[in-house]
């Protein structure tokens, strides 16, 4: 990693430049709850949760239906719901995929 401030070379866990004492940005130091681009029922907001806690959709997907079920929980499940659809922000578009289609290369015996 190199400093922002001065451009010389320090280590990637620095927070600071040991020549020129500029604070670094520190990239991937924090996780952000985001509706899921990827996993996505209705909104992404299960998603997203699982994403952001690192476990499998359907068990938070599971844990929201029952939570909701609960006597007087339907309605409350579903404005929270609503309220997290419009309160977590969309995750930012990803690089469009690859197609799958094997790369041409020419013919062996081409000069």
């Amino acid at each position: 990693m190199f400093c922002s401030h001065c451009g010389r070379e320090i280590a990637d866990s620095s927070s600071y430049c040991s020549s020129c004492g500029a604070r670094q940005q520190q990239r991937g130091s924090y996780k952000q709850l985001t509706l899921s681009a990827t996993d996505s029922k209705i909104a992404g907001v299960c998603g997203g949760i699982a994403e952001y806690l690192d476990v499998d959709p359907t068990v938070v997907r599971l844990i929201w239906l029952v939570l909701s079920i609960v006597p007087g929980g339907i309605v409350g499940g579903v404005v929270a719901y609503l309220v997290a659809w419009i309160i977590i922000p969309k995750a930012r578009g990803r690089a469009p995929e690859a197609t799958g289609a094997a790369p041409v290369h020419p013919p062996a015996n081409a000069v």
